[in-house]
């Protein structure tokens, strides 16, 4: 009998202590080490506080080893030393841009998964700050959106920019203001057009680019849905009651 036979021929446990349940499951699972093996080098490789720092950085923004060096305040080499590792692992690529190699965290859902372990990780041994620094975050993400309403920015990008995981991005942003990210921002694009409608000359177009809308069309339907009307017949409807007035 090979030793993969020998593992996979399950012995039975001394005290089953009337628990059967899912036994010959987690048996089967244990019988076979290659996927504990693979999940553990994954760990080992983070289990340095210095690599664990790099690889969160590196899921946040892309970067060469001269600014991975100064953000770190570590020597090129010693950087490079850790990213040799990571690249090993899988969870590091890198791209040649002129002279320089610049680094990132790799896609794929292992990586995603390991960038969110972290997070909740830091969550749970500092939960006063993170709480606060989690608040904190995402009154600075809604200030940049306000300020940005013009341009198209996904939760990803978002995320990224602030440094922080997309899903604690959305957990955070819902704690704060009750709802959504992309509802809160929705209802306040529409509320913005809403004004220029009223107090501007600009044309449907315009006002729909200023908001944030990829075409006039989607922020006709946005804003019929809010308040009932089509842009254009709302404008006219208020601008005949003032004239009234």
């Amino acid at each position: 009998m090979t030793k993969k036979e020998k593992r996979m021929a399950f012995a039975p446990i001394p005290h089953l202590h009337g628990k059967t349940e899912n036994l010959h499951d987690v048996q089967r699972t244990l019988a076979n080490p290659e996927p504990f093996d693979q999940a553990a080098a994954l760990f080992a490789c983070l289990a340095d506080n210095t690599r664990l720092r790099l690889f969160w950085l590196l899921c946040h923004r892309e970067e060469c080893v001269v600014n991975l060096s100064a953000l770190l305040h570590m020597s090129s080499p010693a950087v490079s030393h850790h990213l040799r590792s990571l690249k090993d692992r899988g969870l590091v690529d890198s791209r040649r841009m002129g002279k320089e190699v610049h680094y990132r965290a790799a896609e794929g859902e292992v990586c995603r998964l390991l960038h969110r372990m972290v997070e909740q990780a830091m969550a749970v041994s500092c939960p006063r700050e993170h709480t606060h620094t989690r608040a904190e975050t995402a009154r600075q993400a809604h200030d940049y959106l306000e300020e940005h309403m013009h341009e198209k920015c996904t939760i990803d990008q978002l995320a990224r920019l602030f440094h922080v995981n997309a899903t604690t991005l959305k957990t955070a942003f819902r704690e704060v203001y009750g709802v959504s990210l992309a509802a809160h921002m929705k209802k306040h694009r529409l509320e913005a057009a809403e004004k220029m409608l009223m107090h501007t000359d600009k044309t449907l177009g315009e006002i729909a680019a200023a908001v944030g809308f990829a075409s006039q069309s989607r922020f006709a339907e946005a804003f019929r849905e809010k308040y009932g009307l089509l842009p254009s017949r709302y404008r006219r409807q208020k601008n005949e009651k003032m004239i009234r007035a």
